[in-house]
């Protein structure tokens, strides 16, 4: 909708609300069509005046407005400027039930006078006030302490080009690199050129030049750049950095549980995507609780996800063949996997919530850094690229086969781990709830009975995939390890009915006798069985003994 500047008129009251501004317009098409355009803090409201009873408003709500640009017209001859709103509100979907974000534009012409330069004026004019409203007007989830990302910000975005079917560079030139310039976010594109890349990056990045970084692929990459700033002298002050989230991968569980966090209607693919870059564009800060691992060979590691053990790590990981076909592998690993299902045998026990005690004395000290995975031997050493505000597709160089999922083990043969010993003062927070791992755990602990196991999974998210409500009551800083086993016994069917159910988060109500759900915020796992899997955030690791504890709001997290 374009229409022609025909008054300007000062902040005014209309229908009992207080505009912050107001002006009547014609339609650049049709000079007898005249409206009435208004913008309050809330809402931006267009009517079209007319004498016939009963005139349409449409109104526009500033919290889904992502930003307003004022620009000149095509026509050089033209002496008018251009105002052009974006919002991005619910509305019904085209071919299926429920609603999704879509994008709406609303463009309006200023031509007050003959001078080209007092017409951009009012039109940056309305575009800044339209801006600041948008600012002030954002979804926020009752109970949750934010903060906002400075604006204009600066922003550092990493994406994998090989993460998921391969489509990450298409998917952010087709829907999120026009949000971006539409909210006016600066960004500079860093394309990973291999498996780590983006931990060595964030390692040695001057954070003082960038307000948030964002991950554009799964969630293997978020795990390298979380890992990375943990690894810095200055981690501290590194892990303060905002992150965000933009689904790129297979996966996709920490996209699908902003998404969720937002309160928004369930969504997928695409209609994520555009979800997550909506929330980006907000800029809305939240804090993210990390849950510290430490492995049998004493490497730590920083999880933002899951950790788990048996079933779904054997799916992640051996569904990677299928990596190809995007979400629809997990569905075709869970299957496979089913026809052969495997039994565990080990010892679980964990720290319930209730039962809450920190070590004083003999706890697991932080001077162990984050553990660094394998690089793998088609690692290509060139320098990362840096693309500021161009085209990835014609500055890219797919130079390797990595999808950055370090499904090669974690484990003491790395290049990169780092054997300095920090000051205290410098070093990973202290683990105050764990024991060393050759030590028994403490009596306020829990050692589960059974020792069959089907699988063991400790999230802290809302989701474990895009279409895995894994924890519908979880939030990104409730400070908890959500801790789910299957014990053995349960059958194929049953198993089969337990994920299909979590696509709902209809899992606990299905009265499963083999599943054990608890809130905890430690555990351990010692596993007897001389073969398996372990994967931390959909990562595979040394298979061994593993114990955890939650550092609550330890990061911070782009989370509308």
């Amino acid at each position: 909708m374009e229409k022609d500047a025909g008054e300007r008129e000062p902040s005014r009251q209309r229908n009992g609300v207080v505009g912050v501004l107001y002006g009547e317009f014609t339609d650049m098409l049709n000079d007898r069509d005249r409206y009435s355009v208004s913008l309050s803090d809330s809402a931006l409201t267009v009517q079209r005046i007319s004498s016939s009873p009963g005139r349409t408003e449409v109104v526009f709500n500033m919290t889904d407005c992502v930003g307003c640009r004022a620009h000149r017209g095509p026509d050089s001859a033209d002496v008018g400027a251009y105002f052009t709103a974006y919002f991005y509100p619910l509305k019904r979907r085209w071919m299926s039930a429920g609603v999704a974000r879509q994008k709406v534009e609303q463009c309006f012409r200023v031509a007050l006078v003959q001078d080209p330069l007092v017409n951009f004026q009012e039109a940056e004019r309305w575009a800044g006030a339209i801006r600041d409203a948008s600012a002030r007007q954002a979804l926020r989830r009752d109970g949750v302490v934010y903060t906002e990302v400075r604006r204009p910000c600066r922003v550092m975005i990493l994406v994998n080009p090989h993460s998921g079917r391969g489509q990450a560079l298409q998917l952010f030139t087709g829907h999120v690199q026009a949000m971006l310039t539409e909210a006016a976010v600066p960004y500079t594109l860093v394309i990973t050129e291999h498996q780590n890349h983006a931990r060595e990056v964030v390692k040695k990045a001057d954070l003082s030049q960038w307000d948030a970084l964002v991950i554009m692929s799964g969630d293997g990459l978020l795990f390298e750049v979380i890992n990375g700033l943990m690894e810095r002298e200055d981690w501290q002050e590194a892990i303060q950095t905002p992150l965000g989230i933009l689904p790129g991968g297979s996966g996709n569980a920490l996209a699908a549980s902003v998404h969720h966090y937002s309160q928004s209607p369930p969504a997928w693919n695409e209609e994520l995507l555009l979800s997550c870059g909506f929330i980006l564009c907000k800029g809305l800060v939240g804090s993210l609780d990390l849950v510290s691992i430490h492995l049998g060979s004493k490497q730590r590691l920083f999880s933002f996800l899951s950790l788990a053990w048996g079933f779904v790590a054997d799916v992640d990981i051996e569904s990677e063949k299928y990596r190809h076909v995007g979400a629809i592998r997990f569905l075709m690993g869970t299957l496979v996997r089913l026809a052969s299902l495997k039994v565990y045998q080990g010892r679980l026990a964990y720290l319930p919530v209730r039962e809450v005690v920190e070590l004083p004395k003999g706890s697991i000290k932080a001077d162990q850094p984050p553990s660094t995975p394998q690089h793998p031997s088609f690692c290509s050493s060139l320098p990362c690229q840096l693309i500021p505000n161009t085209s990835p597709n014609q500055n890219s160089r797919h130079n390797h086969n990595s999808t950055n999922s370090n499904h090669n083990t974690i484990n003491n043969s790395s290049n990169n781990s780092i054997n300095t010993k920090r000051p205290e003062s410098q070093s990973a927070p202290v683990d105050t709830l764990l024991p060393d791992l050759d030590q028994p755990v403490p009596e306020s602990w829990t050692v589960v009975k059974e020792e069959d196991f089907v699988l063991v999974l400790a999230i802290y998210q809302s989701h474990l995939a895009e279409n895995l409500w894994t924890v519908p009551g979880a939030m990104a800083d409730d400070g908890m390890i959500h801790l789910f086993y299957v014990t053995a016994g349960i059958s194929r069917p049953a198993l089969l009915r337990l994920f299909l159910a979590m696509e709902k988060g209809a899992h606990l109500a299905c009265g499963c006798p083999h599943l054990v759900y608890e809130k905890v915020k430690a555990l351990r796992l010692e596993p007897f069985t001389p073969q398996g899997m372990i994967t931390v955030d959909g990562e595979m690791v040394e298979y061994g003994p593993v114990q955890a504890q939650i550092h609550p709001g330890l990061a911070k997290l782009i989370c509308g």
